[in-house]
């Protein structure tokens, strides 16, 4: 156990994929003791994914550091009778089933109160455990789809785009993460427990800056689409093409007065058509025309963004996920993170968000191999002899693997 944040926290994990074990990741990244049950023979999916050095799964590494595997045969009632015995140990119960899942498996809500009273249960899901939809299945860009974001990507009039990173799960994981520390808080006032419902639809809706409002207060009259590379309701604020890359510039409102300077072009500051965002929006593809000419002066996409900073213009260059491994900022900061496996090696992930002055450290964790604590987990938390271990091992209740 470290010392850290939530050293006295535990956790049981019965998650898998991306938004649950970001949950129960982030719980661990700050010292919770976290136990993630593992259905065998199945195991967590993302084991499977991204065998680029050995059968070890990269992408499970990352999203379970630090956490303890239990695998066992859930199908098995001396299965189902391990996890259950571990409801009164801990303190909060995360999952990521579909909706009914868990209640069918015999651990609902309710259930789980009878076992502790003041248990917090985490239940996330893509549409939330209520409304039309949520006895549907779903992954992150379903709950996209119905959130609107979808519609907001790609170019106008054309098909729109997904992303290929996990920002829905990933972000979900993180609300549920926020959450399960305010009902703690809550249950440190008032000794009571609750179970949580975190959706990866809400969270995503959650994310509409401008366009929810401006299509309701406008009764219909706008209706925010998708716009390519460029904001529809400032400007300029986009991706704009370099010398041999592209950069992004939000040099709006009282930016473009800095924009200007570092083009040398003070007479476009109070220019009658430029002068506003609403004149520029007006004139974009002038506006677009204008700045990536000049963009095409400089040597390099890099150049152009350094004299942009000086000049105190947001800009940034559109970064490669390979050029992200060795930038100066993210390195420094712990942005990206190097681990050592000790089964895949060397390599680096994301790292840490969230930055605490008492705990200025990574904490040291490791991935777990399948099945690598079934024997401490049962004698720790639950005093199991070693005979009671062997014999589920010899019957195939309990799994573990090498990777």
């Amino acid at each position: 156990m470290h010392n850290h944040l939530l050293s006295d926290l535990k956790v049981l994990d019965l998650t898998r994929a991306l938004a649950g074990p970001t949950c129960t990741r982030m719980l661990a990244e700050m010292g919770a003791q976290v136990i993630k049950v593992e259905s065998a023979p199945a195991s967590d999916m993302t084991r499977k994914i991204s065998h680029i050095r050995n059968p070890r799964g990269l992408s499970y590494v990352q999203q379970n550091l630090g956490k303890k595997s239990l695998c066992v045969d859930l199908r098995d009632p001396r299965g189902m009778a391990l996890v259950t015995s571990l409801i009164p140990k801990v303190d909060v119960v995360v999952e990521n089933f579909k909706p009914g899942t868990l209640a069918a498996m015999g651990l609902g809500y309710e259930r789980l109160r009878e076992m502790r009273e003041d248990i917090v249960l985490c239940s996330i899901s893509a549409l939330g455990q209520t409304g039309p939809l949520s006895h549907l299945p779903g992954y992150d860009f379903i709950a996209q789809g119905y959130s609107g974001i979808t519609s907001m990507i790609g170019d106008a009039d054309g098909t729109p785009y997904i992303p290929p990173v996990g920002m829905g799960d990933v972000g979900t994981g993180v609300h549920a993460a926020l959450a399960v520390l305010a009902a703690l808080r809550y249950r440190d006032r008032t000794g009571q427990g609750q179970q949580l419902d975190i959706g990866l639809l809400d969270m995503y809706y959650h994310c509409q800056e401008v366009t929810v409002h401006q299509a309701s207060a406008s009764d219909g009259r706008l209706n925010p689409t998708r716009q390519g590379p460029h904001l529809n309701y400032l400007c300029p604020a986009g991706v704009f093409k370099a010398n041999g890359g592209w950069v992004v510039i939000m040099a709006f409102q009282h930016h473009w007065k800095d924009l200007c300077a570092a083009m040398q072009r003070p007479d476009l500051v109070n220019h009658e058509r430029y002068a506003t965002d609403a004149g520029r929006l007006a004139e974009r593809p002038v506006i677009v025309k204008l700045l990536e000419d000049w963009l095409a002066t400089f040597p390099d996409r890099d150049s152009a963004v350094a004299l942009m900073q000086q000049h105190q213009v947001p800009a940034a260059p559109v970064l490669s996920v390979a050029e992200t491994l060795t930038h100066p900022h993210l390195v420094a900061r712990g942005t990206v993170r190097t681990i050592t496996d000790p089964v895949a090696g060397t390599f680096q992930i994301p790292g840490m968000p969230l930055k605490f002055s008492a705990f200025p450290d990574d904490l040291p964790l490791e991935a777990p191999t399948l099945g690598q604590h079934n024997a401490e987990v049962l004698r720790d938390w639950l005093g199991m002899t070693e005979d009671d271990i062997g014999n589920l091992q010899a019957a195939n209740v309990l799994q573990q693997g090498e990777y």
